[in-house]
């Protein structure tokens, strides 16, 4: 008889997850829950995790969002106990026992896997650089996919695109605040991220990427609120589409609008 974890697993392989990725996943679990309780079938978190890591195989390794913004506000980030907020799934995996979390105070990765050592140590200055697990993942060919989430709500790999391109309605800002360390040494650091222009208005808005996404075919799998919900791109396909849409001056009604300031 087929498991919960495995009929989950066989589910994301079916949207185009293949055994020995490296996946990145944004997720929200709501649906996928509700399904399987309706089924009689009670999941928790961990046997969605479970059923990631199962459908990667010995030769894939999972990545998963930390994200946490309270360093933006001054509060101390610890890498060994500040949780995520992006959600079940992405906590459950920061509290795996073979986790590798990366250092960035406000974009900080969990990693389990066969590359996982890959992360170890990393503690890049800014959130979207070249050294990020953004580029990490670009470079090492993975995928990201997205369960029952929107763009606007789960594409962050968007701004490490729009960092290498340089583009002029972002720029680079520094973040201070109290940093907590594996070993569990404190002290004021900083770090970076390639923020919005809010004094030009900006606002981020990328759904009408994604819908292009879908119509070029580089999205596989389904829709949020279909059947698994699982959508997945990969990362270079990606990076190379977007970067030409950058290039050809179209981010603005694609990953960005903007509105009017109050300014006097």
């Amino acid at each position: 008889m087929t498991t919960p974890v495995e009929k989950l697993a066989q589910g994301w392989l079916d949207c185009g997850v293949a055994a020995g990725d490296m996946l990145l996943v944004h997720s929200a679990l709501k649906r996928t829950l509700q399904r399987y309780m309706d089924m009689d079938q009670a999941i928790a978190p961990t046997d969605v995790l479970d059923s990631f890591l199962l459908a990667l195989g010995k030769d894939g390794t999972l990545l998963l969002p930390l994200f946490n913004f309270d360093f933006t506000k001054g509060v101390a980030f610890d890498i060994r106990n500040t949780p995520s907020y992006m959600g079940a799934l992405s906590e459950a995996g920061r509290l795996h026992p073979k986790t590798i979390r990366t250092g960035h105070p406000i974009y900080s990765f969990a990693a389990i896997g066969a590359k996982a050592e890959l992360f170890e140590g990393l503690v890049n200055f800014s959130g979207y650089g070249s050294d990020s697990p953004f580029g990490i993942l670009h470079r090492e060919k993975g995928k990201i996919g997205i369960l029952d989430l929107p763009d606007q709500n789960s594409m962050t790999f968007y701004h490490y695109v729009e960092e290498a391109a340089e583009v002029d309605y972002r720029y680079h800002k520094t973040f201070k605040a109290p940093y907590i360390d594996a070993t569990g040494k404190q002290e004021e650091r900083e770090f970076g991220l390639f923020v919005r222009d809010i004094e030009k208005g900006v606002l981020t808005d990328v759904d009408p990427m994604g819908e292009r996404l879908w119509e070029q075919g580089l999205y596989q799998g389904q829709r949020p609120g279909e059947s698994e919900g699982l959508r997945v791109i990969e990362a270079k396909a990606l990076y190379d589409f977007v970067i030409d849409v950058i290039g050809s001056e179209n981010a603005k009604g694609m990953l960005y609008r903007t509105e009017p300031t109050n300014r006097g």
